[in-house]
């Protein structure tokens, strides 16, 4: 079968599988525990994973805090950030193409009493950083922008929103889960960009594992933020709960991996796309139809509209040979919030189906195509 699903989840690069496994077996100690080796080890192995990731995204260490996964750190940040933040202010923005897991998180949020806006995108699937000003006020304390949208792959202006953001002193989360390991992300950089969510799944690394990146100030001191989970005081006091080592292990390999491999990973992406949007032009010709518009987006995402097809019978259709999606796993019972926020009908909807490449694919697979 041809796997064409890597924006919902990778497989494990084998030797993040290799850097797991000792983990799994042998070296099953507890970092939080003390003095003997076993622990040491796991304390060791946490330690190294965090400086990849750390490196990854160009932050210090100690500014990554382990989690689930990017729903978690989206979650931990929103509601925790917000809480602490709420006697300044009750304005919150975000847009309305992000992940239901944030999405979901700002309509509680405004249950409870925020005032929020979710600001429209374009029919390129992004805000502009016009209407982002536009839409602050006096009591604005928290945005969360997506970086990069997991159905069509368009890029936020997300430099320009950080520093906008930087000069109104507004908190600015951006979950970056779709960019990581697929393109160069810098928060020392980007000095707006207070907080960061990603997935060690989506780039290659083992599922039920993520990180928050949270920065810290000048003093090396963190924001004030409500924790998402109390109990032991693991990470920092920040996220309770033993530490999954093996899967921390996991994600730092990946890191790693990514980090070696970015600026050939990112071509090779971009080699992959154009190679099958020509292909699916030269073999479908005028019964396609691509969502994405922009060039500034994700590598390796696709969008794509086969006219007259209903899309749930074409991915039942191709799955004994392709695997593609009808749009982001975290929401397939629904049609796609996203499409719709550009612009299309529900019949165009239900005809769009989301081609997600790797870059070790090899691009005659792709030829499959023809021959459908």
């Amino acid at each position: 079968m041809l796997y064409l699903d890597n924006a919902a989840t990778t497989p494990i690069h084998p030797e993040v599988k290799q850097a797991m496994l000792p983990y799994l077996v042998d070296a099953f100690g507890n970092p939080s525990s003390k003095y003997y080796e076993l622990a040491t080890d796991a304390q060791l192995a946490t330690s190294e994973a965090r400086q990849h990731v750390a490196k990854l995204i160009n932050c210090q260490p100690d500014e990554i805090i382990f989690t689930s996964g990017a729903t978690e750190s989206n979650n931990f940040i929103i509601k925790g950030i917000t809480a602490a933040r709420s006697s300044l202010g009750k304005h919150i923005i975000t847009t309305n193409v992000e992940h239901p897991s944030v999405l979901a998180t700002f309509h509680y949020l405004q249950e409870i009493g925020f005032t929020v806006t979710i600001l429209p995108v374009n029919e390129e699937g992004c805000i502009t950083t016009q209407q982002f000003q536009e839409a602050l006020t006096p009591q604005t304390i928290f945005a969360s922008i997506q970086w990069g949208n997991n159905e069509i792959g368009t890029l936020h202006p997300i430099e320009a929103i950080a520093n906008i953001c930087l000069r109104h002193n507004i908190f600015l989360h951006c979950d970056a889960t779709q960019v990581v390991g697929k393109l160069p992300v810098d928060v020392t950089q980007l000095q707006g960009i207070n907080a960061l969510s990603l997935s060690a799944h989506k780039f290659f690394g083992p599922k039920g594992v993520g990180a928050t990146f949270l920065r810290k100030d000048q003093y090396g001191i963190f924001p004030t933020i409500t924790p998402l989970i109390h109990g032991g005081g693991q990470e920092q006091g920040l996220r309770s709960g033993t530490l999954a080592v093996h899967n921390i292990v996991g994600l730092g390999k990946a890191s790693e991996i990514a980090l070696q491999h970015l600026a050939q990973h990112q071509h090779k992406l971009d080699v992959l796309e154009q190679y099958l949007i020509t292909l699916l032009r030269d073999t479908f010709g005028e019964h396609i139809h691509f969502n994405h518009h922009s060039k500034h987006k994700i590598p390796g995402i696709i969008s794509v509209r086969f006219s007259g097809i209903n899309n749930e019978l074409l991915v039942k259709k191709l799955a004994p040979i392709i695997a593609v999606s009808t749009g982001s796993a975290c929401s397939s019972s629904q049609p796609s919030h996203v499409l719709a926020a550009i612009g299309l009908s529900l019949d165009e909807i239900r005809q769009t189906i989301r081609i997600s490449l790797s870059p070790y694919l090899d691009k005659e697979a792709l030829d499959l195509f023809k021959t459908l």
